[in-house]
């Protein structure tokens, strides 16, 4: 459960030219962006898709994933996260449904502007 005033509620999500971006508004009101590619996202998904069972951490994807930015990573989890397709249990992410990638492309897509 996040802390109150916690970064996930200071953030918003929109797709610009097949980048997931991620918007923060700081407690001092200025904002800062990050961006996550389509092709990354998908590799993110799929890979807390193949650990199912075991569930993942930022860490480890991190570094499974070293062609990742982790800051692209980063934004590709916490979308995952605030849109449901994963669950947090003990600081490990677990897919919500057995249809992980095809729920994180749909929420990804409906995001399209």
């Amino acid at each position: 459960m996040p802390r109150p005033d916690s970064i996930y509620d200071r953030q918003t999500f929109a797709v610009e030219g097949r980048h997931l971006v991620r918007t923060v508004v700081r407690k001092d009101g200025s904002t800062y962006e990050h961006r996550c590619s389509l092709d990354a996202y998908k590799v993110v998904a799929h890979f807390i898709d193949e650990h199912a069972d075991a569930g993942v951490t930022t860490g480890e994807l991190w570094q499974g994933l070293p062609d990742v930015p982790c800051t692209q990573s980063a934004v590709a989890l916490a979308f995952l996260k605030e849109r449901g397709c994963v669950d947090v249990r003990w600081r490990r992410c677990y897919p919500a449904s057995t249809f992980l990638v095809e729920d994180a492309l749909i929420e990804f897509h409906a995001h399209e502007a």
